[in-house]
C-alpha cells in the first residue's frame, strides 16, 4: 500500500518542487511570458509571469509513473493521454509565446490533433486492455450500462469536452492544480479501494500538482498553461474510462463542466443577440471576478466544491 500511494505522491512532488526554482528562471529568461485580457485590471499585473509550466507536472508524472509501469500495464494509456494532450498543449503555447502567434494552433488544427490522440486510446483500450466500455452508474448500488456502439462517439465527446473543460477552468493563479488535486484524489481513493490497477499515476498527478502548487498558488509565479491544463484533461478523461466511470466525471468534474458551459452559452447568446451577455465575462471564474471576488476566493469556493462533490461521488459508489 505504502509502495502504490505515499511513495508515488512523494516522488513526484520532489520532482515537481525540485524542477520549479529551475524551470521557472529558464522560461523567464526565454521570455515565455503570459499576456493576459485587457478587461481584466487586476490581472495586468501578471503580464510576463512565465507560462509553459505544464511542462514542470508532466516531468513529474512521467518520471514517477516509469517506476509503476511494469506493476502496473493499466497506466500506459492514461499516461499515453496525458503526455499526448500535453504534447498538444505545449506546441499550442510555443505557438503562442514563442513564436509569438497570437492564435497558437488554429481550432482545426488542435481539434484533429485531439481526435487522433483520442482514437490511439481508444483503439488501446479496446485491443489491448480487458476494460469495457460499460460504465458505472452513479448510485445505483454497482449496476453497469452498456450503450453498446454509441460508447465509442460519447467517448470522443467526453474526452474532448473534458480536456477543454480543464483548459478554461485554467484561468486563475492555483484554480485548475487546485480542482484537479481533489479530482485525482478521489479518483486515488477509489482506485485503491477497487485494486483498479491505477493509483501509481493518479498518486502522482496528486504529488506532482502539490509541488507545482508551490509556485502557481496566489500569486502565482508560473503558469501552467495549455502544456498543463490539456494533459491534465487527458489524464482525468484517460482514468476515468480505465475505471469505467465516465458518468462520474459530472460529479467530481462539476467545475469544468460549468467552465465550459459558461463559454458555450455566452458566445451563442453574444451571436443571438448582436453583442448583449449572460455573464460579465466567460469563463465563469472571470464573471466571479467581475462581481468584486478575489482571485483566492474563486479559487478556495471552487475546490470546496469539488471536494464536497468528490464526497458525494463516494456515496455514490
Amino acid at each position: 500500500m505504502t509502495y502504490e500511494v505515499v511513495i508515488p505522491v512523494m516522488i513526484a512532488f520532489a520532482i515537481s518542487a525540485i524542477l520549479g526554482p529551475i524551470v521557472i528562471p529558464f522560461l523567464r529568461k526565454l521570455k515565455i511570458g503570459q499576456t493576459e485580457r485587457k478587461e481584466l485590471e487586476s490581472h495586468q499585473k501578471k503580464m510576463g509571469t512565465p507560462t509553459m509550466g505544464g511542462i514542470i507536472i508532466l516531468a513529474s508524472i512521467i518520471l514517477t509513473s516509469l517506476f509503476y509501469i511494469k506493476d502496473q500495464p493499466k497506466i500506459i494509456p492514461i499516461l499515453f493521454m496525458t503526455v499526448g494532450f500535453g504534447a498538444i498543449g505545449f506546441l499550442d503555447d510555443y505557438l503562442k509565446v514563442v513564436l509569438r502567434r497570437s492564435d497558437g494552433l488554429l481550432a482545426w488544427q488542435k481539434m484533429i490533433l485531439q481526435i487522433i490522440v483520442t482514437t490511439v486510446f481508444v483503439v488501446y483500450m479496446l485491443n489491448y486492455t480487458d476494460v469495457s466500455l460499460t460504465m458505472l452508474l452513479p448510485f445505483s448500488g454497482g449496476k453497469y450500462w452498456n450503450i453498446g456502439w454509441v460508447a465509442v462517439p460519447l467517448m470522443y465527446f467526453v474526452v474532448i469536452g473534458t480536456v477543454n473543460g480543464v483548459n478554461f477552468t485554467d484561468g486563475l493563479d492555483g484554480l485548475a492544480s487546485s480542482v484537479t488535486i481533489m479530482v485525482a484524489t478521489f479518483f486515488s481513493v477509489v482506485a485503491i479501494g477497487t485494486n483498479a490497477g491505477v493509483s501509481a499515476i493518479t498518486c502522482a498527478v496528486v504529488g506532482a500538482l502539490l509541488g507545482f502548487l508551490l509556485f502557481n498558488v496566489y500569486p502565482a509565479s508560473v503558469f501552467m498553461g495549455d502544456t498543463g491544463s490539456l494533459a491534465l484533461g487527458g489524464f482525468v478523461a484517460a482514468t476515468a474510462y480505465m475505471m469505467q466511470m465516465p458518468l462520474f466525471i459530472l460529479l467530481v468534474g462539476f467545475i469544468y463542466l460549468v467552465e465550459v458551459l459558461s463559454v458555450i452559452i455566452q458566445v451563442t447568446y453574444f451571436k443571438k443577440t448582436g453583442g448583449k451577455r449572460i455573464f460579465r465575462m466567460a469563463p465563469i471564474h472571470h464573471h466571479f471576478e467581475l462581481g468584486g471576488w478575489s482571485e483566492t476566493r474563486v479559487v478556495a469556493v471552487f475546490s470546496i466544491v469539488t471536494a464536497m462533490l468528490c464526497l458525494v461521488a463516494l456515496l455514490a459508489l
